[in-house]
């Protein structure tokens, strides 16, 4: 009995051994089929992913860019324009061709230069003018009157009795450079209030009929654009445009040829107009021509500045100092003079009675020469350079 039952005990042992080789054997298949799927289904789910990640970063970016107006032009603009006026010149009644009498009106241009609503504008804006008027940069208008004028310069100030919105500020001209930004601001055709163009500052010191040391620029000037400043990019006037050439004498027609007279000298025959209500030109009693290097090879000379003395005046301080036809002021009192300080700016900062010492080159020979300033004669003759 006990040998048999040790018999069952083997057979269930042995059974129990298979079983469990079987069920391992099963179970372990099955359990390597399920990791075998994972790890086959991970990859497609990872490409999946970076499917939908390529598709969505290929999507088009759209962003929203705010550009802000501060640039140095647009901001000297904001600062000169509410200062400029446009000028209106009520002119002498006169017949009309259909019978009774109109009243014309010119207009120009004008940059308010003082709190006390003194305004500068060129002289032959409000040349003739019975009454005048002035339009600010907001449309308000107000009535002004005459302070003084010079038709040298073709500078002109004028006044307003109301508060002004704004005050311009006057630059330093003998500061300019040639090349750098010019923006006019002005009344073109006196009906396109508060212009602006732009341009640079072509040349210095150019010379037109009997305007001298006149600013050279390429920003459009128009008719209207008279008496308004042209600026820097820091908002300071550096002139008062005065004219525009068209065309050459002999019908040529030119773009880009307007010109403005310096800032200094503004200031200066403001200052004059203002407190004296005229000005008082000091002179010596010469005509003459700027020196250039095609002057001085044409004569010869070993300079390229100065003035060449093409007429003394008689009866005049020049005639009195002994100063001669074919003379090369070198110097005035020790300053050069050349294209940043021309003859007449330098004039400018002198009175009659004042005595000066001219360094002048004559024949070859350096030379120097006394000479006191003497009063210039009101109708003195304006068609040539003349100091």
């Amino acid at each position: 009995m006990q040998k048999s039952n040790y018999g069952l005990i083997s057979c269930l042992v042995i059974l129990a051994v298979l079983l469990g080789v079987v069920g391992g054997g099963v179970m372990g298949g099955v359990a390597g089929y399920v990791t075998a799927q994972s790890a086959v289904s991970t990859p497609a789910v990872a490409r999946a992913t970076s499917a939908q990640q390529l598709v969505q970063t290929s999507a088009p970016v759209v962003t929203n860019i705010t550009l802000k107006e501060n640039s140095a032009i647009i901001e000297a603009v904001r600062k000169v324009k509410p200062a400029v006026v446009t000028v209106i010149n009520q002119l002498p009644a006169r017949r009309s061709f259909f019978g009774g009498t109109i009243t014309p009106t010119s207009s120009g241009s004008g940059v308010i230069i003082d709190a006390k609503g003194y305004i500068v504008t060129n002289n032959h804006v409000i040349e003739n003018g019975q009454n005048l008027q002035v339009i600010f940069a907001d449309g308000a208008k107000a009535d002004a009157k005459l302070i003084g004028a010079d038709s040298i310069a073709d500078i002109a100030v004028i006044k307003v009795d109301v508060p002004v919105p704004a005050v311009a500020t006057l630059g330093d001209s003998n500061a300019l450079q040639p090349g750098q930004v010019a923006i006019a601001i002005g009344s073109p055709l006196g009906d396109f209030r508060g212009t602006v163009t732009m341009g640079v500052v072509s040349a210095l010191n150019r010379t037109l009929g009997s305007m001298q040391g006149l600013i050279q620029t390429d920003a459009a000037i128009n008719n209207g654009n008279s008496g308004g400043p042209l600026i820097n990019s820091l908002g300071q006037v550096i002139g008062i445009n005065t004219l525009v050439v068209r065309a050459t004498s002999s019908g040529n027609p030119t773009e880009g040829l307007g010109f403005a007279i310096p800032s200094n000298l503004v200031r200066e025959i403001a200052n004059q107009l203002i407190t004296k209500g005229k000005v008082e030109r000091p002179y010596i009693g010469i005509l003459y021509q700027q020196v250039d290097p095609q002057i001085a090879s044409a004569l010869n000379l070993n300079v390229t500045y100065g003035v060449v003395v093409t007429q003394v005046e008689a009866g005049t301080p020049a005639a009195r100092a002994g100063l001669q036809e074919g003379d090369v002021i070198l110097e005035f009192n020790g300053q050069k003079i050349d294209e940043e300080h021309p003859l007449v700016g330098i004039l400018f900062a002198h009175k009659a009675g004042d005595t000066v010492t001219l360094k002048v080159l004559r024949e070859g020979k350096e030379l120097q020469i006394k000479l006191t300033l003497g009063l210039r004669p009101t109708s003195e003759l304006q068609s040539r350079a003349t100091g």
